[in-house]
């Protein structure tokens, strides 16, 4: 194995270079991983192209990602978890399983966690050094690519847990992003007996009835209409002000609505939508990630079985497969909104199935 490899570094905002790295060495604990793919996450976005969005620089980015084990760390080696050749997901988060909240299992809201990605190197690399903790072990017959979408299906099964969507509920999910695309087939899957997709593009509204929405609206005014009496549960993935509002104001009596999408400016609740929340009794609750007791959770193991057995439908969602090099072009691009795109996998070693 050479000594060095590609990675994309990020050295300011928007100044993101393709160049030669030193290999990461494996700790005693730690596996070296070859990365068959990566995708690009919405939060990737604003972290690599805005100032502030780093912890700091430089910085390889990149956290939806799974590979093959190419090397074992001494511990690891005479553990018998993982073994050379091993096909892996990686959880991006690295809970400190010391704080409060990792005692009690609830390690998505770890108070001193460590993040592929941003707070440490990720996977817009060809390898990276993984904790054992983070190696979840698939079946070889898995398509990596695949195992590269488990953490967008995670969070989607994640923030569907936190509400009390039972079989015949009607479910509005707006965004029609990867998460907003998984947690229509969560919806089903859970037998929702309606489910509105709700996205100002009318290609995600296309890809949104092939998950398996009943309905899609492209304009606040035909969401509206679709309500009625509103909506059971809604999820909300977008991550914008007005959809924030938008999800408060669907909701039925005694509806729940879960907050996925991370909001870049203030997030206010008009007073008609306040009403509404009071007046209706609705639940509002947040998700965080997607992680819970035996870490990663059984929201990554639920998931790896679905997308395995052709419950969850991915492929569908990619919409580009590229290497490395392409990477800061379409990253500007994806910034500056000038190009279509659901799910981005980048395949650093040129791997494809």
């Amino acid at each position: 194995m050479s000594e060095t490899m590609r990675a994309a570094v990020l050295h300011a905002p928007g100044d993101i270079r393709v160049e030669q790295v030193p290999v990461p060495t494996p700790g005693p604990d730690e596996a070296l991983v070859r990365v068959a793919a990566c995708g690009v996450c919405g939060s990737d976005i604003p972290r690599m192209l805005r100032p502030g969005g780093a912890y700091h620089l430089p910085l390889v980015c990149g956290h939806e990602f799974a590979g093959h084990v190419v090397a074992l760390g001494s511990e690891l080696a005479t553990a018998g978890t993982v073994a050379e050749g091993d096909l892996v997901a990686v959880p991006p988060l690295i809970p400190c399983r010391r704080c409060s909240s990792c005692a009690r299992g609830h390690f998505s809201l770890c108070e001193d966690y460590d993040y592929f990605g941003s707070r440490r190197p990720g996977a817009y690399a060809e390898y990276v050094a993984v904790p054992a903790g983070n190696l979840m072990v698939l079946p070889a017959d898995l398509d990596p690519r695949a195992a590269a979408m488990l953490d967008p299906a995670a969070i989607a099964l994640h923030a569907v847990w936190r509400t009390k969507l039972r079989t015949g509920h009607r479910v509005a999910v707006v965004g029609a992003g990867p998460i907003g695309l998984f947690a229509i087939q969560w919806a089903r899957l859970a037998g929702a007996a309606e489910v509105l997709s709700i996205d100002v593009s009318e290609q995600k509204a296309a890809m949104a009835i092939e998950a398996g929405a009943t309905h899609t609206a492209t304009t606040p005014e035909r969401a509206t209409e679709l309500a009625g009496d509103g909506y059971d549960v809604i999820v909300e993935s977008a991550g914008v002000p007005a959809t924030a509002d938008q999800a408060v104001s669907l909701a039925a009596r005694h509806g729940h609505a879960v907050f996925i999408g991370i909001p870049h400016d203030p997030v206010v609740l008009p007073k008609p939508s306040f009403s509404n929340f009071l007046r209706r009794e609705v639940s509002l609750h947040g998700a965080w990630n997607s992680f819970s007791a035996p870490f990663p959770g059984d929201e990554w193991r639920v998931a790896a079985r679905a997308l395995r057995d052709g419950r969850l439908n991915w492929k569908f969602m990619i919409t580009h497969e590229l290497g490395l090099d392409s990477l800061p072009g379409l990253m500007h691009q994806l910034g500056e909104r000038s190009v279509f795109s659901s799910k981005v996998l980048f395949l650093p070693n040129g791997e494809r199935p």
